[in-house]
C-alpha cells in the first residue's frame, strides 16, 4: 500500500515522502497515530503538484543564495576592542558579535552559519568562513583593532 507520509518516522522517511509499506503496518500503526495518509490519486497528483512547487522554491532560494555568497566575498568586519598585553582581548569575539556586525552592514547571516577556526583572543585580522548547507561558502575577514 502507498502511503504519503505527514511526519517523520524513523527507518521509514521524512514528511512528504511517498512510501510502499504493508497494509497491517498503515492501518495499524501510521493512520491511527496520523504519521501517513492513503496515497489515492487525487493525493497522488497533489503530491507532485507540491513538489514541483517546493522544488522551483528551492532553486530560486539557491540563486539567491549564491548571489548573497558572492557579493558577500571578501567582506571586513572591523571590531574596536579593548585589550591587554601581548595584543590579548578581554573576552573573545564570537559568531554572535560577527552576526550583529554584518546585519548593521546590511547582510542578514545567523550566528549558526558563521564558522570560525578557533575563537578570537588577539588583535590582528582573522578569517571566518559562512557556510550553508548547500555546500557554498564565503570567508570574510574579521579585523579587530584596539581601542
Amino acid at each position: 500500500m502507498k502511503v504519503i507520509l505527514q511526519k517523520d518516522v524513523k527507518d521509514l522517511g521524512k514528511v512528504g515522502d511517498m512510501v510502499t509499506v504493508s497494509l497491517g503496518f498503515a492501518r495499524n500503526m501510521l493512520f491511527p497515530r496520523q504519521l501517513a495518509i492513503e496515497a489515492t490519486e487525487k493525493r497522488v497528483n497533489e503530491y507532485n503538484h507540491l513538489k514541483r512547487v517546493a522544488d522551483s522554491k528551492k532553486k530560486k532560494a539557491l540563486v539567491e543564495r549564491q548571489e548573497f555568497v558572492n557579493k558577500i566575498k571578501g567582506t571586513t568586519v572591523t571590531f574596536k576592542l579593548n585589550a591587554g598585553e601581548g595584543e590579548k582581548l578581554f573576552g573573545t569575539v564570537t559568531t554572535l558579535d560577527i552576526s550583529k556586525a554584518l546585519d548593521k552592514m546590511g547582510y542578514s547571516v545567523d550566528k549558526k552559519d558563521i564558522h570560525l577556526a578557533e575563537p578570537i583572543k588577539l588583535l590582528g585580522t582573522h578569517k571566518a568562513t559562512i557556510k550553508y548547507t548547500e555546500g557554498l561558502e564565503a570567508v570574510i575577514q574579521v579585523a579587530v583593532e584596539k581601542q
